[in-house]
């Protein structure tokens, strides 16, 4: 077997390589970005590798990869599915696999607190492909940190130039895939297949909060068509009031327009979410069931107060569109409502009461890649 250097060149999806004690450690934001925020919950999932893939063309017939993962747990929990690792050949999927061993971040959700179990680095093998020049895509986990430690296959790998337009999303949970059986299987790598862009994706769990340093980061990332999916987080961490919501979409939306002056710009509310419809934040883990589920604690008649709910935030978001449409035809306004709505929650409810199944992602991905092909064809 051949060795092949893990190289940016090789990785999609990320925007920067870490090198660590064990290997290669995508990172979705720059270091500078994650020196201006010390959240553990930021940190996780900017670090779990949701949408990166690495990329190349090949007449390999086998090809292994190396790597050590760390995977978050509950105390009292039983563990999550292992992450899953998807080998697309041609584009079509072809072949999944898991990684063993690894690490293990454990958190009590009570004490708030989370202690690192180490474990030990794994291996994936993919064999039996077709003997003929193809373009191979290895999709990591999107739910487990991946540190890259070694590449290897019996015909060299050559990198493969992007040709299809690139779409820059940054969402919560629902987009980083939370839920989602396997990494293509995300709504976003869902839509991106079907409405024929390149992903990168900046979904990340629990931190969808319109933080400065991430418009900072999406402004400096080249891109043909960029979404923001708003809401879920600003409600369920119970963040901010109205006040402070209104102008803080505004200069998000300021920030990446000063890198994008002519990107489309995809503003999209929240799907359909009974516990926050019209119940307020925070939200707080509920292990009444046996498995970890999510409820909201707020109290619905603080919201002529200011405070926010779904509906609240929908409403002003199609306002906030409206308003700078008038000057920025290249800005969209999606009603999550339209991707999930309470129709679709009868048919495949949220389990865990905050996250959608993979029959959801599906479906959402589908819908969202109409969206897509209507703003990057015209």
């Amino acid at each position: 077997m051949l060795s092949a250097p893990i190289s940016f060149e090789f990785l999609r999806g990320a925007v920067q390589i870490e090198q660590t004690t064990h290997g290669l450690l995508p990172h979705r934001l720059p270091e500078w970005a994650r020196a201006q925020c010390a959240d553990p919950q930021l940190a996780m999932a900017e670090s779990q590798p949701a949408g990166c893939r690495l990329v190349f063309h090949t007449r390999s017939t086998e090809i292994e990869l190396d790597a050590l993962r760390t995977r978050p747990a509950y105390v009292g929990m039983p563990m999550r599915p292992d992450g899953t690792y998807d080998l697309l050949v041609d584009g079509e999927l072809t072949a999944r696999a898991s990684l063993t061993g690894g690490n293990v971040l454990m958190k009590d959700a009570a004490a708030g607190t989370e202690e690192l179990l180490p474990g030990a680095r794994g291996t994936i093998r993919f064999a039996g492909l077709p003997d003929r020049r193809k373009s191979v895509e290895i999709w990591l986990p999107h739910n487990e940190i991946t540190e890259l430690i070694a590449l290897r296959s019996d015909q060299p790998l050559e990198p493969s130039p992007i040709t299809r337009p690139v779409w820059l999303h940054h969402g919560s949970s629902i987009s980083h895939g939370s839920n989602a059986a396997h990494p293509t299987g995300t709504w976003p790598a869902v839509a991106a297949a079907a409405g024929g862009v390149e992903l990168i994706n900046l979904g990340m769990g629990g931190s969808a909060l319109l933080d400065p340093f991430v418009a900072r980061t999406m402004r400096d990332i080249p891109a043909d068509l960029i979404s923001l999916k708003i809401g879920i987080n600003i409600v369920n961490a119970d963040l901010m009031r109205l006040r402070a919501f209104g102008p803080a979409v505004h200069g998000f939306l300021d920030t990446i327009r000063d890198g994008h002056p002519d990107t489309p710009i995809i503003v999209v509310s929240a799907v359909h979410c009974p516990i926050h419809e019209d119940t307020p934040g925070p939200l707080v883990p509920d292990f009444s069931g046996g498995v970890m589920a999510f409820m909201a604690t707020g109290d619905p008649a603080e919201v002529r107060a200011g405070k926010l709910t779904l509906r609240v935030i929908r409403d002003e978001l199609a306002r906030i569109v409206t308003q700078r449409a008038a000057t920025d035809p290249n800005l969209r306004y999606v009603n999550g409502l339209d991707l999930y709505g309470p129709a679709d929650f009868a048919e495949f409810p949220l389990a865990d009461r905050l996250h959608p199944g993979p029959q959801a992602h599906e479906l959402i991905g589908q819908r969202f890649a109409a969206v897509i092909r209507e703003a990057v064809l015209g």
